[in-house]
């Protein structure tokens, strides 16, 4: 149930991940107020942790997050706790319109950020360094990143691109409604540098639903269903494929290449993008990757 939740209220976010980034300068900023697990690990990544005083009940990350604070849900954030934590600073993503009204009420700083692709990721972390005083932090940080991605790129210079269908979810039955990846998301991109080549093209929408026919017709190689948490493990959901059967001509059900890929921060855009990539790689070449470490 908590992981259902967590999958809806980012799915909500994502559909509403605009190119909007406002940001308003504060480097003074000693409470602030982040409204999303990507801007909370982004804080405590560029050693801001002690100037958060609250953050969601879905920001789980670091360890250090869950001791702070907590104004309610991404979807939901209490207005009345928000006011009783007097920030100085107020930090979310598109589509908290009623939190920009509130903070422009009470003449309280605040920084709107964009986290739908790996431009606009960076460019926000950028901005909310900046915003604090931590630039060069953030600047190192992005550095990182970037370095660490690019490694992924270099390792499969010579390896052709699998086409793969990442769905969104934790949903194990094909019979079932299945949301999918589509381009120009942070996922898209990230699939593509661990690898895999997105089945779906541009002109279907970021998040689209997807049936039975056309994930037939496409037939993709590999199947990655990605979610927060799932309480089944690779190990049981390959031993109960059985249930693909119904998209028997699809290569990836044919060479019983469909993953399961969970962890909290698969669906978060932010510091532990590396982290993804790692599960999307270990996903598509888990075969290779064995033969060449028999170990």
């Amino acid at each position: 149930m908590k992981s259902k939740k967590i999958l809806l209220a980012l799915l909500f976010l994502f559909l509403n991940w605009n190119t909007i980034v406002l940001a308003k300068q504060n480097t003074d900023a000693q409470r602030i107020v982040s409204l999303s697990p990507s801007i909370t690990e982004v804080l405590f990544a560029i050693g801001a942790g002690d100037q958060v005083a609250a953050v969601t009940d879905f920001c789980t990350y670091p360890n250090e997050a869950l001791k702070k604070p907590k104004i309610g849900g991404m979807l939901n954030s209490s207005a009345e706790a928000i006011i009783a934590l007097k920030p100085d600073l107020i930090i979310f993503q598109p589509g908290k319109s009623n939190v920009k009204q509130l903070a422009k009420k009470l003449n309280i700083k605040y920084i709107e950020t964009s986290f739908q692709d790996l431009k606009s990721i960076y460019q926000s972390i950028q901005d909310i360094g900046h915003a604090i005083g931590r630039g060069k932090e953030a600047e190192k940080l992005i550095s990182d990143i970037k370095s660490k991605l690019k490694s992924y790129q270099i390792r499969l210079k010579n390896v052709k691109p699998k086409s793969t269908l990442l769905i969104l979810g934790d949903s194990q039955d094909p019979l079932r409604d299945l949301y999918a990846v589509g381009k120009k998301t942070f996922l898209d991109e990230l699939l593509t540098l661990s690898g895999g080549e997105n089945v779906l093209d541009t002109t279907l929408s970021e998040y689209p639903k997807v049936s039975r026919e056309f994930i037939i017709s496409r037939s993709p190689e590999a199947i990655i269903i990605a979610g927060p948490n799932s309480e089944i493990t690779q190990k049981e959901f390959s031993s109960n494929l059985n249930v693909w059967r119904v998209l028997g001509s699809v290569r990836a059900v044919q060479n019983r290449n469909i993953h399961i890929v969970s962890a909290d921060y698969i669906l978060i855009p932010g510091p532990r993008l590396v982290n993804i990539v790692e599960k999307f790689y270990q996903a598509l070449h888990s075969s290779s990757l064995k033969s060449s470490n028999p170990q």
